[in-house]
């Protein structure tokens, strides 16, 4: 008798797991996934084109050009990441990231077999502009478009007077070494992304920290029902982000074996880019570091393969802002979806 009664519960329950298994690769399921995963169809559909048109391109030496390409812009785009978690904005990276190019290599050239303290001064510059962004946007509420705006106008400016209104040049070719040298197999800066990533990944989602940042993007006054301090979390992503700026300017100093002072100039608009590319929220709240990489590295793959196809500069331009544009419309659509 229970012999006879558990075969068709079997039948049963293994028509049970069928219907499940079809519903789920449903017209609208697969639908649902494509929207949901876009920027990864879009990644691997530009790596199959340029793979296609270009040889060169599926190379490990051109996957390695494309890691070191990405590794200063990973860094302001970690820290921008975090701003725009809380609904804010930080316009200064690129500038802070030639004040600080400009302040490592003053120090390297008056100490040029003390490569540390060129990296210890660069983060220093880093951390103390985002400091005041982060003192002005939480404590004196200044709006962050306007305190970043005004930094970004000032840390320029005070990249000039570090040179004189002039590149610093002759600096010690050691000073190559934070760029080019290797670890494991990977140049400084690639490893130096890798281990950010990773690292504030990890933040993001395993730490009480990570949870106050989206609760203070998500809605403010709840968090501060909640007992979140907005002005510290405030405060700490902008000296986050100044920070990380600081550490790539000297790694894009170190790359170039100089200190020039437009270094940086519009990188602030691709980390923006790379932010909400990734299927961040301007407004705040919604992102991930994970998305940011993948924004990230989507820009830069772009990049280096309309550089191999030899397309005219303005076209990637264009090619760029419809990225954008394309991203938060289909992140807009994705979220009416799911509500």
């Amino acid at each position: 008798m229970t012999t006879q009664e558990s075969a068709p519960q079997r039948t049963a329950t293994g028509g049970m797991a069928e219907q499940s298994v079809a519903g789920r690769l449903s017209g609208p399921w697969i639908r649902d996934q494509l929207i949901r995963h876009a920027m990864v169809v879009v990644m691997l559909l530009i790596i199959a084109y340029f793979s296609y048109k270009s040889v060169r391109f599926g190379t490990l030496d051109n996957a390695q050009t494309i890691a070191v390409a990405a590794a200063p812009f990973a860094l302001i785009a970690l820290g921008q990441t975090l701003v725009i978690l809380t609904g804010g904005i930080d316009l200064s990276v690129g500038s802070i990231i030639a004040l600080s190019a400009m302040s490592s290599a003053v120090t390297v050239k008056g100490h040029p077999e003390r490569l540390w303290l060129a990296v210890l001064v660069a983060m220093f510059v880093g951390l103390a502009a985002g400091a005041i962004n982060g003192f002005l946007v939480s404590k004196v509420n200044v709006p962050p478009f306007i305190a970043t705006l005004g930094m970004l106008t000032t840390a320029s400016g005070l990249a000039y007077v570090v040179g004189n209104g002039a590149p610093i040049n002759g600096l010690p070719g050691d000073f190559g070494k934070i760029a080019n040298n290797q670890i494991l197999g990977l140049q400084i800066p690639v490893l130096v992304m890798i281990v950010g990533v990773l690292a504030l990944a990890l933040v993001m989602k395993r730490t009480s920290y990570g949870m106050r940042v989206y609760a203070v993007g998500g809605n403010p006054v709840a968090a501060q029902i909640a007992g979140v301090k907005i002005t510290r979390i405030l405060f700490s992503v902008y000296a986050l982000s100044g920070l990380l700026a600081g550490l790539s300017g000297v790694m894009l100093a170190s790359r170039v074996i100089s200190g020039p002072p437009n270094l940086g100039q519009g990188y602030e608009l691709d980390a923006i880019a790379a932010v909400v590319i990734g299927g961040a929220s301007l407004l705040g709240g919604r992102g991930s570091i994970w998305g940011t990489a993948l924004g990230l590295l989507l820009i830069q793959t772009l990049n280096n393969g309309l550089d191999i196809l030899v397309v005219p500069a303005y076209w990637q331009s264009v090619i760029k802002g419809v990225l954008i544009v394309a991203a938060v419309a289909v992140d807009v659509w994705s979220a009416k979806r799911r509500v």
